[in-house]
């Protein structure tokens, strides 16, 4: 556009030039003087044109200074309010880390309040069930009395270890749960099955202490799990001595109380033996926790013939059944696959008979990869075995943190003297 106009302008002084030096020689003059006019008329009107040029050059160039001066005003406007924004977000991240801090203080606070009161009243229980054990300790064999001796060292010394093994979806195979296991130490570093010690435990009512610091673990990794945005959920054991006490329960309660967030993540595990044998204590504390959101489940099942509408009042939401167990239980009848405990449902329905009521399977020790093709044909969500892997224990770092005071298991063995 710019060149255009030049030509123009270059035209139109060319024809003025022109129309002057024509002039001159038709009014008489010489043709050197129409040349001369010519030659003139030109260069006027270029520095002419130069003049006008470098006028708008000039306009135009205040103009850009007063574009740039402009956006240099708005750029620091601009600023001025990031800055702003950045001195309000400084202090809200200020104002969350302090609140967060006292949060998490009030919680650790919680902790030992619990763990002071958990130790007192097992301190009180386990002095009454030693003085009530001590007549038959005598007639007790030496090697009974030496791995009593050997579990009584390792809860004093807190030699409880928490084991953890995945349960998957199936097919997928992704870790959706945990199930928590304790094992015990004696002093060599061996680790002793609950089969092993369980027989002596129980008679001396040692289990509520193995069963309540395995749950107080079961709490912390829980949180910490939460604190590292992992949804997933772990299977903790709960006696029905821990369910029925009318003194440790409501403790318990207390705590989970305080921390509810953690109930789609914590479910409550017995057997299914142990929950048929619930009485009105047991089944009114379970009640009561499940007010809280948290979950039940049932494991060891051995009779596939539940009630589960009962399993549906009591907040039952997963039943753990063997693989190999169910399995055996198959037979063909009438043509169609069924369970033996169920003859009048085809094997396939079963998963869905539980979901109408809410309730989950989980096909537990699965140890073959043939099994996992005759259990996805009976539409199982869930699977837990050696398959997928087998039950390992935390890293010494990480129970560190889920472990309660130093002296929570020594103050509550420490009434029984000979421990």
């Amino acid at each position: 556009m710019r060149r255009l106009t030049l030509a123009l302008l270059c035209g139109a002084y060319l024809s003025l030039s022109l129309i002057v030096a024509v002039g001159l020689w038709r009014s008489g003059g010489q043709w050197s003087a129409g040349v001369a006019a010519l030659i003139g008329s030109l260069a006027l009107a270029f520095a002419f044109h130069a003049l006008i040029d470098a006028a708008l050059t000039t306009v135009r160039i205040r103009g850009e200074l007063g574009n740039i001066r402009e956006a240099h005003l708005i750029l620091a406007r601009q600023l001025e309010k990031i800055d702003q924004r950045l001195g309000e977000v400084v202090e809200t991240v200020t104002t969350d880390a302090l609140r967060r801090s006292e949060e998490l203080t009030s919680e650790v606070h919680s902790l030992e309040d619990a763990v002071q009161r958990m130790a007192e009243k097992m301190e009180s229980q386990l002095s009454d069930r030693v003085a009530a054990a001590a007549p038959n300790a005598l007639g007790r064999g030496p090697q009974s009395a030496a791995l009593l001796d050997t579990v009584k060292a390792a809860l004093a010394g807190n030699r409880v270890d928490l084991y953890l093994q995945p349960v998957v979806s199936l097919p997928q195979r992704r870790t959706v749960f945990y199930e928590s296991f304790s094992r015990l130490r004696d002093e060599t570093g061996r680790v002793m099955m609950p089969a092993e010690y369980l027989s002596v435990a129980e008679p001396e009512g040692l289990v509520a202490a193995i069963d309540n610091l395995l749950l107080f673990r079961c709490v912390q990794i829980v949180r910490r799990l939460a604190k590292q945005d992992r949804k997933v959920g772990i299977f903790c054991n709960i006696s029905l001595a821990s369910l029925s006490d009318e003194q440790f329960f409501p403790q318990f309660l207390d705590f989970l109380s305080a921390n509810k967030d953690m109930a789609g993540a914590l479910i409550f595990e017995l057997g299914q033996a142990a929950f048929e044998r619930r009485g009105a204590v047991e089944a009114r504390h379970m009640a009561r926790l499940a007010d809280l959101g948290f979950r039940f489940s049932l494991d060891k099942v051995m009779d596939l013939d539940l009630d589960f509408q009962d399993l549906a009042r009591s907040d039952i939401k997963f039943i753990k059944v063997g693989a190999q167990m169910l399995l055996d239980q198959l037979e063909e009848s009438e043509g169609r696959l069924v369970i033996r405990s169920l003859p009048d449902l085809h094997a396939s329905d079963f998963a869905r008979l539980t979901r109408r009521y809410g309730v989950e399977v989980i096909i537990e020790k699965v140890e073959s990869e043939r099994q996992i093709v005759d259990i996805l044909e009976l539409d199982m969500a869930f699977g837990q075995g050696h398959l997928f892997g087998e039950p390992r224990a935390i890293r010494d770092a990480i129970l560190a943190e889920a472990e309660p005071p130093a002296e929570f298991m020594r103050t509550s063995l420490r009434r029984a003297s000979g421990w």
